[in-house]
């Protein structure tokens, strides 16, 4: 079973050519043909069209379940480097080795994953590293999530092999989903990354 979460912000949906590919992709890949998305704005309930709603969708060679609910994102105050390569090149519904992972946070609230000595995600989220004016994600995520796809698209970051030791170069990480943008600043200062 595969997933899909899809922003939905006053009523309308974000970014959903990217979301229909990864889905193509997917299906493609493990053999099967993708389904049709419903309009999904016609079945938002009334009383979410002028919030942020995270469409949770549950899919194989059909619809599994639609889910809708108001988003509120987590507090990030401290990151934890973790080191493991976790299997998520798709977007599964089996999230288990990645909630493992986040068990290793200890006090912090997340964990970045370092995958053979290089940087790529947290549990959750695609990172974009700040140096300058710049702003960098790493060249090997754990998983090519839709909002890291359309802001290489559109010029806003750019990619780049992040060492673990390379960290200290960076000013601030942002974690980035589709449900999160880096002007959301849902964010820690690079020396709030813990060992």
């Amino acid at each position: 079973m595969f997933l899909e979460t899809i922003c939905m912000l006053n009523g309308k949906v974000q970014n959903l050519d990217v979301h229909i590919r990864r889905m193509q992709r997917t299906a493609e890949y493990f053999r099967f043909d993708p389904p049709e998305l419903p309009d999904l704005e016609e079945l938002l309930t009334p009383g979410m069209d002028n919030i942020k709603v995270k469409c949770s969708i549950q899919y194989h060679n059909e619809i599994n379940s639609i889910s809708f609910e108001r988003y509120f994102p987590k507090v990030i105050n401290s990151l934890k480097l973790v080191n493991a390569s976790p299997d998520y090149a798709f977007k599964f519904s089996d999230r288990r080795e990645l909630n493992d992972l986040l068990n290793l946070r200890e006090e912090c609230e997340e964990v970045l994953i370092v995958r053979n000595g290089y940087i790529t995600d947290t549990t959750f989220s695609n990172v974009v590293l700040q140096k300058g004016e710049e702003f960098h994600t790493p060249h090997n995520p754990i998983l090519n999530g839709t909002k890291r796809q359309k802001l290489l698209q559109e010029g806003k970051i750019s990619e780049k092999i992040i060492k673990k030791e390379s960290l200290k170069e960076y000013s601030r990480i942002y974690l980035i989903n589709a449900m999160l943008d880096i002007e959301d600043n849902i964010s820690v200062k690079v020396d709030m990354i813990k060992e």
